[in-house]
């Protein structure tokens, strides 16, 4: 219960932190932050793989990098279903699916 709820802050660490350095990505407050989080946090565990696993030929072409499309496309879709978190566009999520990725990869190390 509490690595769910270390990585659910991590999830709004990171969602704070791409809203401060992409521009097109804004959040509202910290309910919102949260509510993105955790319908990010279940995309993320329920859709992203069988995604993967769709588009496996053309990830296995660019080598992964088609992963970070298909996480952008993740967090375009949470900027619409979650109300007070904005994803202006197409590139304003791949560069915030891309902070929000770093972060977790860094902090996730530490917990």
């Amino acid at each position: 219960m509490l690595t769910i709820l270390l990585r659910l802050i991590v999830l709004t660490a990171g969602i704070f932190l791409a809203s401060y350095l992409v521009p097109g990505v804004t959040v509202e407050g910290y309910g919102p932050a949260i509510k993105a989080a955790l319908l990010l946090g279940v995309m993320n565990l329920i859709a992203k793989p069988v995604l993967i696993i769709l588009t496996l030929p053309i990830n296995i072409l660019t080598l992964g990098l088609f992963t970070f499309i298909l996480n952008a496309i993740i967090l375009w879709f949470v900027g619409y279903a979650v109300a007070g978190f904005i994803v202006a566009g197409f590139f304003p999520a791949l560069l915030g699916a891309i902070v929000i990725s770093v972060l977790s990869i860094v902090l996730n190390r530490f917990i």
